[in-house]
Formats: structure tokens, C-alpha cells, sequence
């Protein structure tokens, strides 16, 4: 065993590294990423997606210094990484949507074009309405309309259409009418 350690020394202390590492920089990015949100004013379950978003990178990314630390073979790897690609790729050309939600949602965790309790109007040539920002999830955005019909509006929508922010005493005179 001692001389299996001492063949493969610096690789177990990189590995020990990354290994402490890892959560640390989870840790870090997690604090960064709650300060934000509550410097910007946003909800605890809009952070708690994007959180769990970046720790998923951060896993990743450590998984991959951990392989390139073992040294695995290049040509073994590849045909792995092609394959869970390949598998990738067709669930995600099957769901492509999805992935544009999830991305069009953390544009807006970061931009912030709009926050809940915002009344907009969705400037849509076929069917435009006027809405109330009632949730951001990481998919999709929920919205109240002027007769109370609740609407579920995929995020990445929000970045095709025109999206207006309506001014307080506009949607409230509006909705008095």
C-alpha cells in the first residue's frame, strides 16, 4: 500500500486538494451569489436555482482536473465524453426549449429587466396583455393578468418579445376602468 502511495504521491495530494478544494469554492461562489441577490432584492428561491446551477459547475469542473490529474488515457476519455455527448445531444435537440428557458432564466437573475411585484405588458403582435410579475422560476415566469387569469410565460419568450415596464398608477388606473 505505502508503495502504491509513493508511486502516485503528488497525485493523491492533488487530489486531496481538489478534494478540499472543491466545496470551499462552492462555498465561496454560494456567498458571492446570496450577497448579489439580496444587494439586487431577489427572491430566496431564484438564488437557491442559480446556487445550485454553479455548484453543479464547479463539480464538473473538478471532476475534470481530477481526470486530468490521473492521467486518463486521452483516447479512453474521448470516446466517453463523445458518448455521454451523443446522448446529450439528442435529449437536448428533443428539448431544446428547455435549455433556452434555463438560460433566459439566469439572464434575467443577472440583468434583472424586470422583478416580482412589476406590472409589464408583453408587446406580442398577435396577443399582447398586461401582466403583474408574480414568480421568476428558473423555466418559466408567472404572471397575473388584469381579470386575475394566472399565466405561465416561458422565459426565453421574454427575450423574443417586446416586454414593457408599466408604471404603478398606470396599471392601477387601468384596472380600475
Amino acid at each position: 500500500m505505502m508503495d502504491l502511495i509513493n508511486q502516485h504521491f503528488i497525485q493523491v495530494i492533488a487530489t486531496v486538494l481538489v478534494l478540499i478544494a472543491t466545496p470551499v469554492i462552492r462555498h465561496l461562489t454560494k456567498t458571492v451569489l446570496r450577497k448579489y441577490a439580496v444587494m439586487k432584492g431577489k427572491t430566496e428561491n431564484r438564488t437557491g436555482q442559480v446556487v445550485r446551477l454553479f455548484a453543479v459547475i464547479v463539480n464538473s469542473l473538478a471532476v475534470i482536473i481530477l481526470i486530468v490529474i490521473w492521467g486518463v488515457d486521452p483516447h479512453n476519455l474521448l470516446v466517453a465524453i463523445s458518448s455521454v455527448f451523443a446522448v446529450i445531444g439528442v435529449a437536448l435537440f428533443a428539448q431544446w426549449s428547455m435549455l433556452s428557458n434555463i438560460t433566459a432564466g439566469i439572464i434575467i437573475f443577472f440583468t434583472t429587466p424586470f422583478k416580482i411585484g412589476d406590472s409589464i405588458r408583453i408587446v406580442d403582435k398577435d396577443i399582447p396583455f398586461d401582466a403583474k410579475v408574480e414568480d421568476i422560476l428558473a423555466f418559466h415566469t408567472h404572471l397575473r393578468t388584469k381579470e386575475g387569469e394566472l399565466v405561465t410565460y416561458p422565459n426565453s419568450l421574454f427575450f423574443q418579445k417586446g416586454v414593457m415596464i408599466l408604471r404603478i398608477d398606470t396599471w392601477n388606473e387601468e384596472t380600475d376602468e
